[in-house]
């Protein structure tokens, strides 16, 4: 009975089956993983296209959140990239939309938080990564390698420099993904743990409640620390990912 109690903070992030597929080998199956992705893209969506269908000129509450969001990412991407980086506004705004509400539902009792999979955050770091690699080449041809030559380096310096560059270009997508991934996973179990405090202690009685004063409290307060935490993330995502592209757009600065 003990070990069927125990409160597990790693049981949140299992991947279970929901349709099993198979394909030459390959595991395809549709999990809580996929679920929760294309939910997260529905409750996007929806979100934006209610708020913004009626077009107000005095726009209501919802209305004025979605123009806010969109001011907010326009903002941060011409700040970031100059006037040429909005061609990557639709990009940058999906992607920021899409950690932020996934991050957000994942909060929710009996919901799965897909950011707080690696694989998930290492294909969206990847998806930059690509776009800043392919665009470089497509707009700049070999000239995008300037990228990994900084101005004013002695010529008998750049053996150790331009390595230092590529290898720090390269570790991009890792330290892209491991950040999103990382402050999820660490914040939710956490979160987790004394949560189950909360439960353990309440099943003692009278003193047992009473104990669970602490644990409740710091359960709130982590709660709000959470929700702070999924915008800050989305939001580091999100700059980070104009800053990449202004390498794109820019190589030789």
């Amino acid at each position: 009975m003990a070990a069927a109690d125990k409160v597990d903070p790693i049981h949140q992030f299992q991947i279970h089956p929901i349709i099993p597929l198979h394909i030459g080998g390959y595991d395809l199956s549709f999990t809580n993983s996929s679920l929760f992705m294309v939910v997260t893209i529905v409750v996007a969506s929806a979100f934006l296209y209610m708020s913004t269908a009626s077009r107000a000129l005095i726009p209501g509450r919802l209305q004025s959140v979605s123009e806010m969001a969109y001011e907010f990412v326009s903002n941060m991407l011409r700040d970031s990239a100059g006037k040429h980086g909005m061609q990557f506004f639709p990009l940058v705004f999906s992607l920021f939309m899409f950690v932020l509400v996934a991050n957000l539902l994942g909060l929710f009792p009996y919901f799965f938080t897909v950011t707080s999979h690696i694989i998930v955050t290492f294909g969206l770091a990847a998806l930059v990564i690509s776009t800043v690699i392919v665009y470089g080449f497509m707009k700049h041809g070999f000239g995008f390698l300037k990228l990994f030559v900084p101005q004013g380096v002695p010529f008998v310096m750049m053996f150790l420099v331009v390595p230092i560059e590529v290898i720090s270009f390269l570790s991009r997508p890792i330290s892209l993904s491991v950040r999103l991934f990382a402050n999820m996973l660490a914040g939710h179990i956490t979160l987790k743990v004394f949560s189950g405090f909360v439960v353990s202690l309440s099943a003692l009685g009278a003193v047992g409640v009473a104990g669970s004063v602490l644990p409740l409290a710091m359960a709130v307060a982590l709660t709000a620390l959470e929700v702070l935490v999924s915008f800050l993330q989305a939001y580091v995502f999100a700059v980070l990912t104009c800053m990449y592209l202004n390498d794109a757009l820019h190589p030789s600065h």
